[in-house]
């Protein structure tokens, strides 16, 4: 290859990169704020509202499976974007118009707009990130410094979206924090389709996500009936006047299907099912990793905005701003994070996959840990201080470095070439259940908000949750076994890898 090639990334990659950061803002800015609607303007008990945040995350990462099967086979990566971008802003603003009205019609247009982001989010999110790696020739360098700065477009787009949506909703109006994460979505849309043409192409100047097939009457069946069961699942319980979860039901059994399906194959040798076995064992520990790490939207929201000291010189600061700690962190982290994992792999010291994955799993232990130390003791009307709360979210990045950024790797490595797409919709799969779960424990949190809080108890495998420390507690012995269990194994996990670390 010509060394000039070498020099710099292709214009193609910043677009993606400015597409990106758009989107997650729109998702984040609607994340940040989702809660604290749902409790406080359609005054949904914490409960009712941490499973619906914990059923439209979770659909969330379900519907890419769907939505990568299309592009592959029909839509191609561009036009799955667009319908994705032009479904996500829709949804963002049905959202406004639910927090511009009131009663049943706030909470019907409410079902309609999570359906178009679940499956919005369904076409774009696995298309966005696969563009990236075509711009690029097979075995060139600079893929991996693309993906880093790609990932800084996610965590930029992440940072921002809750200090201006969450203002918006917080000091204005909710209605107004929905609308600037939809004009979000609107302008990464605008500046994909006046661009793309331009500047997806290859390093042989071919135009990059093209369809692959006619999209025809069969396709659009897909996702509109697609479209309809999102709707039929999230509105279940309130058409039916039922108590079944059904959404629980059908991504936990799909995360027990999906392993029986793979392994009992007999096309595999005893090399590649051991390889495989690795993936579902490790997705399940990663299913508590995330089902706490997720609190953030959920229940530490809730805590942030009861129970937390926001005051700054007089001016009290959002609950929302909480979340973008995070992806703060993760861009003054994660370099340093890297540059351990090259010290110590260059000392021949560097820690197996499992063995990172438990070190993320006790540093989430450990964010909850510090948080329970400043809320033991305390009254349903005390606060604390803000900075227990940056101190956990700070640890929990830690941890997500640990354990995030080597999850996808692991799958490709391991995976059978012919298995690759299955096995990597099931670690999405992982994902889903992982969110579905984090609004079942966040339903846990005791208390209401309102008058006469406290009396509220919840329980868990026959653990009685009263207050603040209980609750989180249940994080610090879950994610603290799974991590000790994990590190345990993790020797005889390195054997079933055979070679791939």
């Amino acid at each position: 290859m010509d060394t000039a090639e070498q020099k710099g990334h292709p214009k193609g990659l910043y677009l993606l990169f400015m597409t990106e950061m758009w989107e997650r803002f729109s998702y984040y800015g609607m994340r940040a704020i989702f809660v604290l609607y749902m409790t406080k303007m359609l005054l949904m008990d914490d409960a009712e509202a941490s499973q619906i945040y914990g059923s439209y995350t979770g659909l969330v990462y379900l519907t890419p499976l769907l939505g990568g099967y299309l592009a592959d086979r029909f839509l191609g990566n561009r036009r799955s974007i667009e319908i994705g971008g032009v479904l996500m802003a829709l949804g963002q603003f049905v959202m406004f118009f639910s927090a511009s009205t009131s009663g049943s019609s706030a909470i019907t247009l409410m079902w309609i707009g999570l359906t178009m982001l679940i499956i919005g989010n369904g076409f774009f999110k696995p298309n966005i990130s696969t563009m990236v790696g075509q711009l690029y020739p097979k075995g060139d360098r600079r893929v991996d410094s693309a993906f880093t700065i790609f990932y800084m477009g996610i965590n930029l787009g992440a940072f921002f979206a809750p200090l201006i949506s969450g203002t918006l909703a917080e000091k204005i109006d909710f209605k107004w924090g929905f609308l600037a994460a939809g004009i979000g979505m609107v302008i990464g849309l605008i500046t994909f389709m006046l661009q793309k043409n331009k500047l997806l192409v290859d390093h042989e100047h071919k135009p990059i996500g093209m369809p692959t097939n006619k999209f025809g009457i069969a396709q659009l069946g897909m996702v509109l009936g697609s479209i309809a069961i999102i709707f039929f699942l999230m509105n279940f319980k309130t058409m039916f006047q039922s108590d079944w979860d059904i959404i629980g039901y059908l991504i936990y059994g799909a995360m027990i299907v999906m392993p029986l399906i793979v392994l009992t194959d007999k096309s595999l040798t005893k090399e590649e099912r051991e390889r495989i076995m690795v993936i579902f064992i490790l997705a399940f520990f990663v299913i508590f990793f995330w089902g706490a790490f997720e609190q953030a939207g959920a229940s530490l929201t809730i805590f942030a905005d009861r129970q937390t000291d926001r005051t700054i010189f007089g001016w009290e600061m959002p609950a929302s701003y909480f979340q973008s700690v995070n992806p703060l962190a993760i861009i003054v982290l994660a370099p340093l994070f890297s540059s351990i994992w090259l010290r110590l792999g260059n000392r021949g010291m560097e820690p197996s996959s499992p063995k990172k994955m438990a070190i993320g799993l006790a540093l989430v232990s450990l964010g909850y840990v510090v948080i329970a130390f400043a809320v033991y003791g305390l009254g349903m009307m005390d606060k604390v201080s803000m900075f227990w709360l940056i101190a956990l979210y700070v640890i929990h990045t830690m941890g997500e470095l640990c354990l995030s950024p080597i999850g996808l790797s692991m799958v490709s490595k391991l995976s059978p070439l012919r298995f690759s797409s299955l096995l990597m919709g099931t670690w999405f799969l992982a994902n889903a259940a992982a969110n579905k779960f984090a609004g079942t424990l966040s339903a846990l949190i005791p208390g209401s908000g309102e008058e006469g809080q406290g009396a509220k108890v919840t329980h868990f495998l026959g653990f009685e949750i009263t207050n603040l420390f209980d609750f989180f507690l249940v994080f610090i012995v879950m994610c603290g076994a799974a991590a000790l269990i994990l590190f345990a194994m993790s020797r005889w996990l390195e054997k079933k890898m055979h070679g791939v670390n």
